[in-house]
């Protein structure tokens, strides 16, 4: 059912509802990916390796302060879709207010700890000498792109949460031609500018991130959408972004392990020179398009479960879960099986040296051949994230991650005397994580949202009331907050 903005996920089919709230999601990471991948095929065959191996080891950095903010954003997700879901509107634009005031925070915070601390982490990460100084100079002009990032993050979860994922993919095509268009004219100097670079790439991203996010602010605002960001009302305020940040700090926890991870395992690689980085690198982009279906249907899992858990619907919840894992699964083995038959024309679109192409097939082999495991952790999760649940998806990443990659990758490679002792560690974590996550979801623990939902009296007291062992309890208006009976479910 399309309401007066948004679509109400709580009815009708849910096959229909994960395939066309993740279609547009999908096709906007496609479409992001390949203005990533073109921009890589500039880099890699253009500029050369050491270009590309200087922007392989500044991603991992970048990815720990997105990770901040995509983390808050998620809980921006979560909480628009339980409160959508539950018809509770003005607490809707309570949670507007309270990611405002945090995504504006910490986009200008942590572009400024990015600008000083680039060079020490690059120097932290055993960064090859001859890819330092592009590398220092990449980071720290992508780095100034950051809280126009952050902006268009919260934008686009304030969007999915009410169950569009149209509009926000709009803007993506947007960004994504700027980018394809100022990529070489800034990297070659065309049309009369000064030839950047590798820079050029950086200042690309750059201007075309403000751009596109003048003009959604622009529409968003002429359109009078109930959640475009305004302005926030302070006063009250406090206790959604108490909850805000009780459920987006983990996830920016989860995501920022995910990407210290990546750093430091990228730091192993680096002691195996220039070509394994490239390697690691060019195979990292294959990575990209086969978990995009898994991250995808994760995203749009969050949404649905988050919207029918404020709802109270809990047999919806468990058919979106089987229905995710028979789409997610199907999808990533088929990824899997070209990146196993395939490797070597896969990474030839990125990088031509024969050495660098061999052994990125090795990782193909090894890692490629686990895309279907990744995929199913992302749909467990999903639902595990969508019930407020990120604290337990945060563990599960920390025992994946610093109990079993980087460790592992560490010990194997040195035993093995070889790189390819990190890629089965890769393989080995994403088992870990599917397992974990699994006995998560069966254990039925996530379903203590479900309870509180059903539980809640339709009368809220008259103060606040917000129980640090329930992150999903809505706080309520000092007056009298109606909440209104779960509707009965329409499987």
């Amino acid at each position: 059912m399309t309401t007066k903005f948004g679509t109400d996920l709580t009815t009708g089919s849910i096959p229909r509802h994960i395939v066309t709230f993740s279609l547009p999601m999908l096709l906007g990471s496609l479409v992001q990916t390949a203005s990533s991948f073109v921009n890589a095929i500039w880099v890699g065959r253009f500029l050369g390796t050491s270009a590309l191996a200087a922007v392989t080891v500044s991603f991992p950095f970048i990815f720990i302060l997105f990770g901040i903010g995509m983390g808050m954003t998620l809980a921006t997700n979560i909480l628009v879709s339980q409160n959508y879901g539950a018809r509770r509107f003005e607490e809707l634009r309570r949670v507007v207010d309270s990611t405002t005031v945090l995504v504006i925070g910490l986009g200008l915070v942590l572009t400024v700890l990015g600008e000083v601390l680039a060079p020490s982490i690059l120097r932290a990460m055993d960064t090859p000498a001859e890819v330092f100084p592009a590398a220092t100079s990449y980071l720290r002009i992508f780095l100034l792109s950051m809280p126009f990032s952050f902006a268009m993050l919260a934008l686009r979860s304030l969007y999915q949460g009410v169950g569009d994922s149209k509009t926000p993919l709009y803007f993506q095509f947007a960004g994504v031609a700027l980018i394809t268009v100022l990529d070489p004219v800034l990297i070659f100097g065309w049309l009369g500018l000064p030839r950047l670079g590798l820079d050029g790439t950086a200042w690309a991203t750059l201007i075309s991130q403000a751009l596109v996010f003048l003009a959604a602010m622009v529409y968003v605002h002429k359109a009078k959408a109930p959640i475009a960001p305004g302005w926030p009302v302070l006063r009250g305020l406090r206790p959604m972004l108490q909850k805000t940040v009780r459920i987006g700090a983990p996830a920016s926890v989860q995501q920022s392990l995910v990407s210290i991870g990546m750093l430091l395992v990228t730091g192993v690689v680096n002691g195996f020179g220039e070509v394994a980085t490239a390697a690691y690198g060019a195979a990292s982009r294959i990575d990209q398009i086969a978990f995009l279906p898994a991250i995808n249907f994760g995203m749009a899992i969050s949404t649905l479960a988050g919207q029918n858990i404020g709802a109270g619907h809990e047999s919806r919840v468990r058919q979106i879960f089987k229905t995710g894992c028979l789409f997610s699964g199907a999808i990533t083995i088929v990824i899997s099986a070209v990146a196993v038959l395939f490797p070597e024309a896969l990474l030839r679109i990125f990088v031509t040296d024969p050495v660098v192409i061999e052994l990125g097939t090795s990782y193909l082999h090894i890692v490629g051949a686990c895309y279907v495991v990744f995929g199913l952790m992302f749909v467990s999760n999903g639902i595990i994230n969508g019930a407020g649940d990120t604290i337990v998806t945060t563990v599960m990443s920390l025992v994946s991650l610093w109990m079993v990659r980087v460790p592992v990758a560490y010990l194997l490679s040195r035993q093995m005397h070889s790189v390819k002792g990190i890629w089965y560690a890769i393989a080995l974590s994403f088992f870990v994580s599917l397992t974990a996550s699994m006995a998560y979801y069966f254990s039925g623990r996530w379903k203590r949202a479900l309870n509180k939902k059903k539980g809640e009296p339709e009368v809220a007291p008259a103060e606040p009331q917000i129980s640090p062992a329930d992150p999903l309890a809505a706080p309520v208006e000092p007056e009298v907050a109606k909440v209104s009976p779960p509707r009965a479910e329409k499987d």
